[in-house]
């Protein structure tokens, strides 16, 4: 039978087909004898690296941010992390290019790449937009820090075109270093207004935890994939 998953734009449908139950116990066994990757150290570091979105404004302080909620997600699922919020409120990609070295913390084992909304808010050059990516995302790779990044899409009275050009810098960003990607970090808030703050851009708490439930699974990936370096 088919099971539909996901929502919005991001929806698919996946078979579900019956099981043998030897096979799958055969297998098992046969992962249980592989040997393990090395270990991670723990807590797992991870930066999120972003915008007024990361940052948490207009929210009741930092502990309903982003990252603090994420980081009590992660815990909630059985994964000791350490989630610190490198959020700058009105950032660029721009701007988060030229912090990179002092937002990353000592032991930096992944970062969450938020940037991208002020540019497209101010029209800037999807060209450039990309080239500060290639940059942020490359400087990561080359010193051996996982990355997420996360997209984000252009608001639609930029038009076609510039929305198509925005949301390829993603990601042909992501393709390029082979990094775990997130289409659309506002996916399931952005126009809901029950999930955003009065100016009708920013998630409120309700939306702060949509973002986080949805992107979680993607985390969780990203550092599956640091164990498996």
């Amino acid at each position: 039978m088919w099971r539909e998953v996901g929502r919005g734009p991001y929806r698919y449908k996946l078979r579900l087909r019956a099981v043998n139950l030897a096979f799958l116990g055969w297998i098992v066994g046969f992962v249980a004898i592989l040997p393990a990757g090395p270990a991670l150290a723990v807590p797992v570091v991870i930066v999120a690296l972003g915008d007024s979105l990361t940052a948490g404004t207009g929210l009741d302080g930092p502990e309903a941010a982003f990252p603090a909620r994420l980081e009590a997600a992660l815990a909630a699922v059985g994964v000791d992390a350490v989630v610190h919020n490198a959020g700058v409120g009105g950032d660029t990609s721009a701007g988060g290019l030229a912090r990179l070295d002092w937002s990353l913390v000592d032991g930096t084992d992944l970062v969450i790449v938020e940037l991208g909304a002020n540019d497209a808010l101010r029209g800037l050059d999807p060209a450039a937009t990309h080239a500060n990516l290639d940059i942020i995302v490359g400087t990561l790779r080359e010193r051996g820090i996982g990355v997420l990044l996360a997209g984000m899409l252009a608001p639609p009275n930029l038009g076609k075109e510039y929305g198509d050009a925005f949301r390829v810098a993603f990601e042909t960003t992501a393709a390029a270093y082979d990094v775990t990607f997130y289409p659309f970090f506002l996916d399931g808030v952005a126009a809901e207004l029950s999930y955003l703050q009065r100016d009708g851009m920013h998630p409120n708490a309700a939306g702060v935890e949509v973002i986080v439930e949805r992107i979680l699974p993607t985390v969780q990936q990203a550092i599956l994939v640091l164990h498996a370096k």
